[in-house]
């Protein structure tokens, strides 16, 4: 159509006449089964044809996002239509010559309107007295599927798909605008990019990829063939559903390229006698297909709460399934299938146990793993709870810590003067003590209870460093007595520690035996800060984002500060490390420098370990999910395995040790910074020629004391139980 194409007045006004009434005559009647009425139709489509806008939104499409691991892996794609925009060039020849040839062969011949073929099309539909033919071009089908796209009313969607004349009209008048704005080839880009193709696959990226498993770009004859079959009935020629009609139909295809010359005949024939070859990769949508679902939901909170995505959640959460996101995260996949295989072996995914593990690299903040015993999702014996993570982030209202916290009060007498070497006796029971100091002074007691070691009659002198060692609590507590409770709670803000839903923790006398509900991500990231010297970083997941058009999108400031003095870090990470080669972390050992602390809670309702290497920082929890409410992991068998007590040596301990072993292989082995010799106990004096000296324990030497255990009851604070122990 040579004159749609015309410059002069006179081509223009006898192009629009001819056009306004084959529109209202033939491109919109023809669709119809009958031609009553036709003539009305005529007179009434010139004028909708005049008056109809000829300019077309296409805002961009959309397309699905990729959440990606640290190293470029899939760990999740969400979408509202699963579609990838690709370029002709990514697209095989023979499936553009496919879809021209069986939609609209003379679609490099029109002009968006083909008459020719409206003309052939309507008498099929006569002689067979109903629809056999359909005759809108690809610039009208495109035009169609960026109506229905642009919908944001049901009433918009109806019209958008209406059987009627006025649609057609519009459609076309679209069409022929088009044609004068784009390149043929660019609509039919846009075309193979909109199509639906049946089985949740919009455009033909999704399409290839889920039907053959291949890139368009590698598609073959045949699979070309059948994917072209698709837009005219995407359900009805569904190869997957329909083996039989969708070979039919491909065949039909094939015929159609051969008819029309545009592929070898022989490669026809070769294609006519393969069979379907379909090999269909489902694409998942959301976290459930992840590998990591529980570090792919802490994403989702965290897309869910940036400002730069949208005004509301429900804003950023439709740009994450329609704005072709592409989303890089810290997550290590090496570390993150250490913690699964390791959480997996010594915690049942099923019954009433739960663990959890977070694992962050100290220094940087990035989240390296978050693993959950139960699998994800909504059916039984399944959570979508991050136990690992807090309650913002789709975790739980968070479990009491133990004796975890005592690094706390280690840290904070270390930096109220006292040495590693300091000694003072632990009573085996402290009876309902008092003399604690608040940051404002008050003077409390513990509230009518009493302290217990781990058994009746564990007591003795214990030095900082092995109280620590062999966690005794009532050394503890009186320690809180000499240093008030404001120090302790100090260094433990600094370091990022809060509740699990985001509460600020306060001083109370049993804040050193873990009465605080936390999650394991935030104490996994408070004992990074001691590995890394001090030097606090908030957690980050997410590295990067970048939308469709390439541009990286804002996201908060995540920064790192100096928390603790890098001296006493270091000298808390030494006292650490007696843990775990002569106090209760032994199991924790891993044939490298390894810091950490065993926690267990009150009545043995729950356990913990936290520990760390220069490189990576760990916390593991045990417990019951659902909360204790008067359970106690004692005389219990789990996996297989008899435990008289659950302590954090038990099962915690073991599950970081099979982590760290396997997420450090290959990992070069880094010893621990030297003590600060300030906190030390000053070396011994020489002795006075003649006279003999007095042997002592030094201050690496342990105690007589508690070899592990179980907490006893202690008063909370208000709102929480009664967690403590080690």
């Amino acid at each position: 159509m040579v004159g749609v194409r015309s410059e002069g007045t006179g081509g223009r006004v006898g192009l629009l006449a001819l056009v306004s009434a084959l529109a209202g005559l033939l491109v919109a009647g023809l669709f119809l089964p009958v031609l009553g009425g036709l003539g009305l139709a005529a007179r009434a489509g010139v004028h909708q044809f005049e008056s109809l806008p000829t300019q077309l939104e296409t805002p961009p499409l959309p397309q699905r996002s990729q959440i990606l691991a640290a190293d470029g892996s899939l760990l999740a794609t969400f979408y509202y239509e699963n579609r990838v925009d690709v370029q002709l060039d990514q697209i095989a020849p023979v499936m553009r010559k496919a879809i021209v040839a069986i939609e609209d062969s003379r679609f490099y011949a029109h002009a968006g309107v083909d008459i020719k073929g409206a003309l052939r099309a309507l008498f099929t539909n006569v002689e067979a007295g109903g629809v056999q033919q359909g005759g809108s071009t690809i610039t009208q089908q495109y035009v169609k599927n960026v109506l229905i796209e642009t919908a944001t009313t049901k009433q918009d969607k109806r019209e958008a798909t209406a059987d009627t004349i006025g649609r057609k009209l519009r459609e076309a008048r679209y069409a022929m605008a088009l044609e004068k704005k784009l390149s043929k080839d660019e609509i039919l880009r846009r075309y193979l990019n909109i199509a639906y193709f049946g089985d949740g696959a919009y455009g033909i990226y999704a399409a290839a990829k889920h039907y053959f498993s291949v890139a368009p770009s590698q598609l073959t004859l045949a699979q070309a063939a059948t994917l072209a079959g698709l837009v005219r009935n995407p359900n009805g020629f569904n190869p997957r559903l329909h083996p039989q009609a969708g070979k039919a139909r491909r065949d039909t295809v094939l015929n159609v390229m051969d008819k029309l010359h545009v592929v070898d005949h022989q490669d026809v024939v070769a294609a006519l006698a393969q069979p379907l070859g379909l090999k269909i990769t489902a694409q998942n949508n959301g976290c459930e297909g992840s590998t990591s679902p529980f570090f792919c939901d802490y994403v989702l909170e965290e897309i869910k709460q940036l400002p730069t995505l949208g005004a509301t959640p429900d804003d950023r959460t439709k740009l994450l399934l329609r704005g072709g996101l592409v989303i890089h995260t810290t997550l290590d996949p090496k570390v993150q299938q250490a913690a699964d295989a390791a959480v997996h072996a010594l915690v049942p995914a099923k019954g009433p146990y739960g663990g959890a593990e977070a694992v962050i690299q100290p220094g940087t903040g990035r989240i390296e793993a978050l693993s959950v015993s139960r699998d994800y999702g909504s059916g039984p014996d399944q959570t979508r709870i991050n136990y690992a993570a807090d309650y913002d982030h789709g975790g739980s209202q968070g479990f009491q810590s133990g004796s975890t916290f005592k690094i706390f009060t280690l840290a904070a007498a270390l930096r109220e003067g006292l040495s590693t070497g300091y000694t003072m006796y632990a009573p085996p029971v402290l009876v309902n003590p008092g003399g604690f100091r608040d940051c404002e002074g008050h003077v409390l007691d513990y509230g009518g209870q009493d302290v217990h070691n781990a058994e009746d009659g564990e007591g003795g002198t214990f030095s900082l460093r092995t109280a620590t060692w062999q966690s005794v609590n009532t050394f503890f507590v009186k320690l809180e007595q000499k240093i008030g409770l404001c120090a302790p709670v100090q260094v433990a803000q600094s370091v990022g520690v809060h509740t699990a839903t985001g509460q600020p923790i306060v001083g109370h006398p049993s804040f050193t035996l873990g009465v605080y509900d936390v999650s394991p991500l935030t104490m996994a990231n408070a004992y990074a800060t001691f590995a890394a010297h001090g030097k606090y970083c908030d957690p980050i997941a997410i590295t990067s984002i970048i939308d469709q058009t390439g541009n990286h999108l804002q996201l908060p400031q995540r920064g790192c500060h100096q928390a603790v003095d890098p001296g006493l870090a270091d000298t808390v990470t030494d006292v650490l490390q007696g843990v775990v080669q002569h106090g209760t972390g032994t199991g924790a050992q891993i044939g490298r420098p390894a810091a950490g602390k065993t926690g267990t809670v009150e009545n043995f309702s729950a356990a913990w370990y936290c520990g760390y290497v220069p490189q990576l920082s760990s916390c593991v929890w045990f417990g019951y999910p659902a909360g204790a409410q008067g359970r106690q992991l004692s005389n219990v068998t789990i996996n297989g395995q008899y435990y008289p007590h659950v302590y954090g040596a038990s099962i915690p301990a073991p599950i970081w040790q099979k982590t760290m072993a396997t997420a450090l292989q290959g990992v070069p082995v880094v010893p621990f910074a030297a003590p600060d010799k300030s906190y030390l106990p000053p070396a011994p004096a020489a002795p006075t020629p003649g006279t003999p000296s007095t042997p002592g324990p030094g201050p690496s030497a342990p105690a007589p004391g508690p070899t592990g255990a179980s907490p006893p009851p202690a008063p909370a604070p208000p709102g929480h139980g009664h967690g403590h122990g080690h």
